[in-house]
């Protein structure tokens, strides 16, 4: 059933690229369930992946960034698909690259039920990550999928890609951030989670970060559509993930749009991050 669903998002996220193509990067009036406002091209990406998921046997439902509910159908079948349709929209109007985000969970919404997660990054290249038994690395050339290998992080980097306003961090974690700089990290931010954690994966290693702030306690991303995916991701390939102190793959969710501070690494920085944050318990 998995592999059902990678056929069809290799085929939709081919249409959100044709999407992007289009030269209006218009906003619209509406707002999506976070209050951010929503681009033209957001409402078409999330169409598009609903249509063509909720057309599958094996899906019994899909939630959205884009929605306040699920949106279920009639079936006998398992699977819930949750997706961010464009992750890091705000990007499109200055052309940097944007992604899409995938967790295919079976039965209920929750970490434990999350069995493959995939993100597609819209850049120079059309390219698909798909991550079930393994994670792997495919390119769209000539009209087909190409795959380019397998995903692994090696156990450090020295990328260093630290979302969130630093005016609104917690002292942990700038002197956690000050630290790795002096120890000759580099900054990769972009604004987009999908290109950033991309990177860090393509590169073999490194740490992203989006931390709790004093204007979101909570952190920013959400647990279903971007962290959780990307969690089972990075464990897949050798990596961790945290919210600093408790695995993300271990968190419970209340509400679809529940959000989360999160970090994604290699082991090394991982280790780092925690006894930063934890004083090594």
């Amino acid at each position: 059933m998995v592999e059902k669903v990678f056929e069809v998002l290799k085929r939709s996220v081919v249409g959100i690229d044709t999407l992007l193509k289009n030269p209006s990067t218009a906003y619209l009036q509406s707002h999506n369930s976070s209050g951010d406002v929503q681009l033209q091209v957001d409402v078409q990406a999330d169409r598009l992946l609903e249509d063509n998921l909720l057309a599958l046997a094996c899906v019994k439902g899909v939630c959205s960034e884009e929605k306040q509910e699920v949106v279920y159908k009639e079936s006998t079948q398992n699977l819930i698909v949750a997706y961010d349709p464009l992750d890091g929209s705000s990007l499109v109007d200055s052309n940097l690259s944007v992604g899409s985000i995938f967790g295919i969970y079976q039965e209920k919404l929750a970490a434990r039920n999350l069995i493959a997660s995939a993100y597609a990054l819209y850049g120079p290249r059309l390219e698909l990550v798909l991550a079930y038994k393994k994670v792997l690395h495919f390119r769209y050339c000539g009209g087909e999928w190409v795959e380019i290998g397998e995903l692994r992080l090696k156990n450090s980097g020295k990328i260093n890609a630290p979302g969130g306003t630093q005016a609104n961090w917690e002292s942990k974690h700038k002197t956690m951030v000050d630290s790795l700089f002096a120890r000759g990290y580099r900054l990769r931010y972009s604004g987009g989670m999908v290109p950033d954690l991309h990177q860090i994966l393509v590169k073999g290693g490194g740490l992203f970060s989006y931390p709790a702030t004093s204007d979101a306690k909570n952190g920013k991303l959400r647990k279903l559509f971007e962290v959780f995916p990307f969690a089972f991701i990075y464990e897949l390939s050798g990596g961790c993930a945290s919210d600093g102190e408790r695995r993300l793959l271990d968190l419970e969710v209340e509400h679809i749009h529940d959000t989360t501070p999160c970090f994604f690494g290699s082991n090394d920085e991982m280790a780092f991050l925690k006894s930063m944050y934890t004083g090594g318990k």
